[in-house]
């Protein structure tokens, strides 16, 4: 079982919505939209996603982390190095 599976239906529901804002994006493209108004949205949408982003990392440390830890010392180790390498993913996006 994922770490997220508790929250599912929401990372749903919020992705749902990201999506129909991206949509929205490529509308204001399509009628030349002013490039700011564009810009605007595009903050919006990615700041939606680092919060999707966030909360999926938070599910896995305290969900999948702490179930690895509890398992063995080198299962912890590999759970910590994945959630590290996923941090740094997040940052330099």
């Amino acid at each position: 079982m994922n770490g997220y599976t508790g929250s599912k239906d929401a990372y749903l529901k919020r992705l749902r919505r990201i999506e129909g804002q991206v949509r929205g994006i490529a509308r204001m493209v399509e009628e030349d939209t002013y490039c700011i108004d564009v810009l605007t949205q595009v903050s919006a949408v990615t700041k939606a996603l680092q919060a999707v982003s966030l909360g999926l990392l938070e599910d896995h440390i305290s969900h999948c982390v702490v179930e690895a830890a509890a398992e063995s010392e080198e299962a912890k180790d590999a759970k910590v190095r994945e959630a590290a390498d996923a941090i740094a993913r997040l940052v330099r996006s």
